[in-house]
């Protein structure tokens, strides 16, 4: 009687050659590939614009600053004890967005003036209008903060969104202070 295939035979020696080959490859593949996908990353010189350092001692109280980081602008303003105190009275069910969108305090954390800024007399924020990334005006609009032209939107002297097409609050990005003068934004 003649042998017949079937499905429920044991392995044989062919079938793991087969299989040890295509093992040996599929390795012998991946590590021919691994320079040429390591080769995009960044280099060391974009990886250092990841953060900067500015020096805030020469930003006057009322003057604002816009700093260039991950080629987006980044506004910081020296408050006046006048605009804390404005932007600190402002009940959070009169903002459109409840939320302080600072990557520095939890995700969900109210949008007091407290969670926008570590310290009240420097607010420092993406420069980027949350509706169509159009970049605002500082000290306009109906709220003395920022006014987005294009589209119409005000923001407050916190940089939340009061009116306008803007669902969001301008996002604050991860700083941390390294002195009494020095943040470190990134």
């Amino acid at each position: 009687m003649a042998h017949t295939h079937t499905d429920a035979e044991e392995p044989t020696r062919r079938d793991f050659l087969y299989i040890a080959t295509g093992a040996v490859a599929a390795v012998g593949a991946a590590a021919a590939l691994w320079p040429f996908i390591d080769q995009m990353n960044p280099d060391a010189g974009v990886q250092a614009l990841a953060s900067i350092e500015v020096d805030l001692s020469a930003v006057e109280v009322g003057q604002a600053i816009t700093v260039m980081w991950r080629g987006k602008p980044v506004f910081i303003r020296h408050r006046t004890e006048g605009e804390i105190q404005e932007a600190d009275e402002v009940p959070l069910s009169d903002l459109p967005d409840p939320v302080a969108r600072n990557e520095n305090v939890a995700a969900d954390a109210p949008a007091t003036d407290a969670n926008r800024a570590e310290k009240p007399e420097f607010l420092i924020m993406i420069g980027i209008c949350t509706h169509l990334g159009c970049v605002p005006l500082g000290e306009s609009g109906d709220y003395d903060g920022w006014f987005c032209p294009c589209h119409g939107s005000h923001y407050d002297t916190a940089g939340r969104i009061r009116r306008g097409p803007a669902p969001r609050n301008l996002d604050v990005p991860v700083y941390a202070y390294t002195s009494d003068t020095t943040v470190q934004i990134g």
